[in-house]
């Protein structure tokens, strides 16, 4: 029941993020990682936001479209390519509510040490009960595809 309680929970914030911002939860995190430095390598952001290369290819590829990155040719070795983010892709960060996650590594952040590693211990030990682990993951909390 407290999984189901919390998948909801995740499918609910993923809908208002992407009804009040137009953008993905995954698209938002790729936004939110190139906003200190306004561009970044794929494979930079790759490890980054915890995602496989293809993954964050294929997020860009709708960043793209939707005008809120380009892909500019590397200034200090032109055979590489970053993705740049631009004025309307900063304006929607900006804009954006926070990710549920951020909310939560607050609240997680501000328990006493032993129940933290008590908490995520459990957390692993469902993972690996339901053989989770064994899946590719991000830190981003959203329910369906990436």
């Amino acid at each position: 029941m407290a999984l189901r309680q919390i998948n909801r929970a995740i499918d609910l914030h993923s809908k208002k993020l992407e009804r009040e911002t137009g953008q993905t939860t995954p698209q938002l995190l790729l936004l939110k990682a190139l906003e200190k430095d306004g561009r970044a390598k794929p494979s930079v952001i790759a490890k980054t936001v915890h995602l496989s290369h293809a993954t964050v290819t294929s997020i860009v590829d709708r960043l793209e479209k939707s005008a809120m990155v380009t892909r500019e040719k590397s200034e200090d070795d032109r055979r590489s390519v970053e993705i740049v983010l631009t004025e309307k892709g900063r304006d929607c960060i900006e804009n954006a509510p926070e990710l549920l996650q951020e909310d939560f590594l607050l609240s997680l952040s501000q328990l006493e040490s032993w129940e933290q590693n008590l908490l995520i211990s459990s957390v692993q030990r469902i993972a690996v009960m339901m053989e989770a682990n064994k899946l590719e993951s991000a830190p981003i909390l959203e329910v369906g595809e990436i």
